[in-house]
């Protein structure tokens, strides 16, 4: 009998050390640095570095975001991209966490966003964009962060880097305005100029130069079933990236000792992410030429209600170095 309360008291004991320690880690924010070895970088570039943030999930850290502030504004950065999923589900009107976190941090001035699947208007198609955003991003906008919709270059001394937002890279621009210009007057969209617009833009991608560096900008990873797809299809323009970043995964947002993820959302896996292969989880990877970034991010997805939080995987901030290979 004593050895049953010994026993029953160790459990206890112990989560309750496991819950509090949770309820730490979630609080917690880290800042994961990671040099990207590029082949022929410039010499302006050696060094470029980009600031990270995603999936938020409408997290807070502190009062008005105070902590996630104070943790950004610490660093140094080139660039600063959002990788969608800010908002918990797109009809959330709780945008307060964001605008907090933007109207604090001090560098916005290459600051780009695009959306995840828990962001406004995300799962519509490229020939549904139009120049009227939804409040959200207006909101993200008036605070500085543009919303990436074809290509943004930014020059350093003779050299450049074009981030590209990775759906519209895929399309031939030249192709896609000759099809835009062609309907007929009656048939056009009420905004085709604006995709005319955004594919006009992305003619600049044909025409790139070994002095610039190209990288994508999507939510989700790119594993490498999905890679072999896109190169095998006639129709799909898959660009010579120098750089994939990405987030979506969350690091499998529960992790346990010697296993790591149980289970990303991947739907080019056969399971559908279960016992995903870990050195695809989070982090750095390369596949068959292609270079990706993948942060875990900062908040938890409530997909299954009771583990909406993070499990030994505190929350992150990515800060990535482009270093001359």
């Amino acid at each position: 009998m004593r050895w049953i309360k010994w026993g029953l008291g160790f459990f206890i004991v112990s989560g309750s050390i496991l819950m509090v320690y949770t309820l730490w880690d979630n609080q917690r924010i880290i800042v994961r640095e990671e040099n990207i070895g590029i082949d022929d970088l410039p010499e302006e570039l050696d060094g470029f570095t980009i600031l990270q943030i995603t999936d938020l999930h409408e997290k807070t850290f502190g009062e008005n975001q105070r902590k996630l502030i104070d943790k950004v504004n610490s660093l140094e950065y080139d660039a600063i991209v959002f990788t969608g999923d800010m908002l918990d589900d797109a009809q959330s009107q709780n945008y307060n966490p964001t605008y907090d976190l933007l109207d604090g941090i001090n560098n916005l001035d290459h600051a780009l966003f695009v959306s995840g699947n828990t962001d406004p208007n995300h799962f519509e198609p490229i020939s549904a964009r139009t120049s009227d955003k939804h409040d959200f991003v207006k909101g993200m906008a008036d605070r500085g962060v543009r919303p990436l919709e074809s290509i943004y270059p930014m020059d350093v001394g003779e050299a450049s880097v074009h981030f590209v937002e990775f759906e519209i890279s895929l399309k031939d621009p030249y192709d896609e305005i000759a099809k835009l210009e062609s309907s007929s007057q009656s048939a056009k969209e009420p905004d085709d100029e604006h995709l005319i617009n955004l594919y006009e833009e992305m003619k600049t991608i044909n025409d790139l130069s070994n002095e610039d560096i190209l990288i994508s900008l999507y939510h989700y990873p790119l594993v490498d079933q999905r890679i072999d797809i896109y190169q095998k299809d006639p129709s799909v323009h898959f660009r010579d990236y120098d750089l994939h970043i990405a987030g979506h995964y969350h690091g499998g947002q529960i992790r346990l000792p010697f296993l790591g993820a149980l289970m990303v959302p991947e739907a080019y896996y056969d399971n559908y992410g279960l016992l995903p292969p870990q050195d695809r989880v989070m982090g750095y990877w390369e596949y068959d030429g292609l270079k990706q970034y993948v942060s875990a991010g900062l908040g938890s997805s409530r997909a299954v209600g009771f583990l909406n939080f993070r499990f030994l995987n505190p929350p992150e901030i990515n800060l990535l170095t482009l270093k001359k290979e």
